[in-house]
């Protein structure tokens, strides 16, 4: 009942929030679409026997029309393509977190030897280019979309369990840490009962904005040819758009709807993401530099900028040089 009790409040925050309510919903949508795919695409989007209806543009019958090649119903396509997107966003931003929580929370507390040997593995990785490697490992595992959450889990969690060792090495020098010491609590009891919970916030947030990201890295896989080619995704839908010659015979249609679809998913993710780092540091959104930069950026900001440069000109400072190498205007008049 607790748990409960503090998710619905956790969501009320969210609900409560402008921004946090636009994700929300936004979220939500692309779960129901994803539960509901088979009830809301009107046609099967893998069935290419339908060779009489190739490269039709959008109508009442065919939403977003269908592809040239194939036939197929582009909007089905992107119906089940909301499926593949947000399994594999989701699935590797949660286990990203789980990882690379518990392996913050080892190496801060725990310290020592395994902190030292976490912190080499993660140093190492970091520095290893990613895009090749997942080439490579694409080719040699196979392509299956479960093989591809596996690699980036395993490539994932090195900078969430880096972030967490550093709030853990404050946390373990907390009053209730101490305590649990005092009272011969264990290591394991004292890491997953008081020190992963005090991370949980920064584990929540870390969770959607890599959700956000591992969705635009999964696209731009299945546009390289590297994604499960059994399934329909919206980096493949792209990849087919190119292939099959979108751009060529103008079938904007082919291009603009997963491209939509991806940006609606990350806009969304991301949302929520930025909202929930907001909650967790109430101080971020003042201390942005980006939100001083747009809070300055208003009409009378502009009339200054114009202004300085009226007296920046009346000066001669934009004048040309003289063979001498003076400038006109240097010789201010009071």
């Amino acid at each position: 009942m607790k748990r409960i009790k503090g998710m619905s409040l956790f969501v009320g925050r969210l609900w409560s929030h402008k921004q946090g309510k636009i994700g929300l919903i936004m979220v939500s949508v692309l779960i129901l679409v994803a539960v509901f795919a088979p009830f809301i695409a009107p046609f099967n989007p893998y069935d290419v026997s339908e060779r009489t209806t190739k490269g039709l543009a959008p109508s009442a019958k065919h939403w977003l029309g269908t592809t040239i090649n194939t036939g197929q119903d582009i909007f089905s396509m992107l119906v089940y393509g909301t499926r593949v997107s947000l399994v594999v966003g989701v699935t590797s931003g949660v286990c990203i977190a789980i990882v690379g929580s518990i392996l913050g929370v080892m190496a801060g507390y725990i310290g020592g030897f395994v902190d030292t040997l976490l912190m080499r593995i993660v140093d190492i990785m970091l520095v290893i280019p990613t895009l090749p490697l997942v080439i490579v490992l694409t080719n040699v595992l196979g392509r299956d979309f479960w093989i591809i959450i596996l690699i980036f889990v395993a490539l994932g969690w090195t900078g969430l369990a880096r972030t967490i060792r550093s709030l853990v090495l404050v946390l373990k020098n907390s009053n209730y840490v101490k305590a649990a010491e005092l009272a011969g609590a264990s290591r394991w009891h004292i890491m997953i009962r008081h020190i992963l919970p005090g991370t949980s916030h920064l584990v929540i947030m870390s969770t959607a904005l890599s959700s956000a990201g591992i969705m635009v890295a999964e696209a731009g896989l299945s546009f390289l040819g590297l994604g499960d080619p059994t399934a329909i995704s919206w980096g493949k839908m792209l990849a087919d758009a190119q292939s099959g010659g979108a751009l060529l015979f103008g079938a904007w249609w082919w291009i603009l709807a997963p491209g939509l679809g991806i940006f609606l998913a990350v806009f969304s993710f991301m949302r929520l993401g930025i909202v929930m780092e907001e909650m967790a540091n109430p101080r971020m959104k003042q201390t942005s530099g980006v939100y001083k930069l747009f809070r300055s950026l208003d009409s009378s900001y502009v009339e200054d900028v114009l202004n300085s440069m009226d007296d920046y000109q009346q000066i001669g400072v934009g004048r040309p040089l003289e063979k001498g190498g003076a400038t006109h205007g240097t010789n201010l008049e009071a």
